[in-house]
């Protein structure tokens, strides 16, 4: 038995042309205030041409869908020195070039070498892979870089 209020939500993709303007235009209002070009909820519903009872009716319902959220997936290995600040050293350098962990795993260091096995997912147009595991495999104290695989 469900409980009262907890209905399963459905989700719909709609070309914009089948979209009704109030909800495009509250697409346009989250991106003025997210963007900070307004400040308060009113200038952004003014600048649109909707009520505020519109925006807050649809803002948390409506948002863009976009066609590129999903990246490339690379999992690799990396046998490094066990050094203070080299994980560090190979995370910032992830988040340089736009990179976001999705798993990560360091073995126990045996004879002052870690094996760190990692998949970082990179966004189309954000980051350059190629280019990070260049960096990475180029760190002093990075004995060893492999792809494992790529999707």
């Amino acid at each position: 038995m469900q409980k009262p209020g907890s209905e399963k939500k459905k989700y719909f993709v709609v070309r914009e042309r089948a979209v009704p303007e109030v909800l495009l235009k509250v697409v346009e209002a989250k991106k003025l205030l997210d963007s900070g070009k307004v400040d308060t909820v009113q200038d952004a519903a003014e600048r649109t041409g909707i009520s505020r009872s519109s925006f807050y009716k649809y803002k948390d319902d409506i948002f863009p869908f976009h066609e590129e959220t999903r990246g490339k997936t690379i999992t690799f290995i990396i046998q490094m020195d066990d050094e203070p600040g080299l994980l560090s050293v190979v995370l910032q350098t992830i988040a340089r070039f736009h990179g976001n962990i999705l798993t990560i795993h360091q073995s126990i260091p045996i004879n002052g070498i870690a094996t760190l096995t990692l998949s970082v997912d990179i966004l189309p147009g954000e980051g350059d892979a190629e280019a990070m595991v260049e960096t990475i495999e180029q760190s002093e104290g990075i004995h060893y870089l492999k792809i494992l695989g790529r999707e």
